[in-house]
């Protein structure tokens, strides 16, 4: 249980440490930003294969492929519906933060409101690897995560700035966004402790989430500023250098 609460509070102080970064360098580069999230993205999607889905298939018995596949689905359907409700980064960051950094106040929070709100599934996702036992799995798919929101720490720090809200006030928000992650990462690990027969499922719903956030968000993100081929390689270095260290680790 410690291990999973300090896993927790690691995959949300990430987006913390990532608005320390955006307060310290208020004008980061695209190009490093959209490295860092191309490798967060390799890293997640290794875990996605290697530490949720592929375990789904092999908890879920004779029916594993029904379960897991119906999982995944599940999960991007989630995250989806979610997506239409509340727009996430890329659609949101990209169309009217980066485009008018004078924009409104309600634009800003409604930007910051999206990120918090897609920080729960991840979290979840975080919190159900460690029902697998794997503990390795596990903070491997917690890096991942946690790679990822240090980016998104970084890029909603400018845009609160520039439509007047106070620095501690700033920061704040930041933290609350970071807060959402851990409480997903608990629920998603008492989850599938009470009740481990949902176990199978749930590691495909996670992988899922995580497959679509990756698709839809991650890669979109980082080839939006010409950086395609730095990020293309970024992503593959993440996904070969958790590979090895699933094997090296057995």
């Amino acid at each position: 249980m410690e291990m999973v609460l300090l896993t927790a509070l690691g995959v949300g102080g990430a987006t913390v440490i990532g608005a320390l970064i955006g307060f310290v360098f208020k004008k980061i580069s695209h190009k490093f930003s959209d490295i860092v999230l191309s490798f967060a993205a390799g890293v997640m999607l290794s875990a996605a294969v290697l530490g949720l889905i592929l375990p789904s298939l092999e908890y879920g018995g004779k029916y594993g492929l029904l379960i897991t596949v119906a999982g995944v689905f599940v999960g991007a359907i989630a995250l989806n519906l979610i997506d239409k409700l509340v727009p996430h980064l890329h659609k949101l960051a990209g169309a009217d933060i980066e485009e008018h950094r004078s924009t409104s106040l309600s634009k800003v929070l409604l930007f910051v409101s999206a990120i918090a709100i897609h920080n729960l599934p991840e979290g979840i996702a975080a919190g159900v690897g460690f029902g697998s036992g794997d503990v390795t799995q596990a903070l491997i798919i917690a890096g991942g995560i946690a790679l990822q929101n240090i980016p998104e720490g970084m890029v909603i720090i400018g845009p609160m700035l520039a439509a007047g809200v106070k620095p501690r006030r700033t920061f704040v928000i930041a933290m609350l966004t970071g807060l959402v992650e851990v409480v997903g990462t608990l629920i998603g690990y008492f989850a599938v402790s009470v009740a481990s027969f949902i176990l199978p499922f749930a590691l495909a719903f996670a992988g899922g989430t995580m497959l679509y956030v990756i698709s839809d968000e991650m890669i979109p993100e980082t080839h939006s500023h010409g950086s395609e081929r730095g990020a293309t390689y970024a992503l593959l270095i993440g996904f070969c250098l958790m590979l090895a260290v699933d094997v090296l680790l057995g």
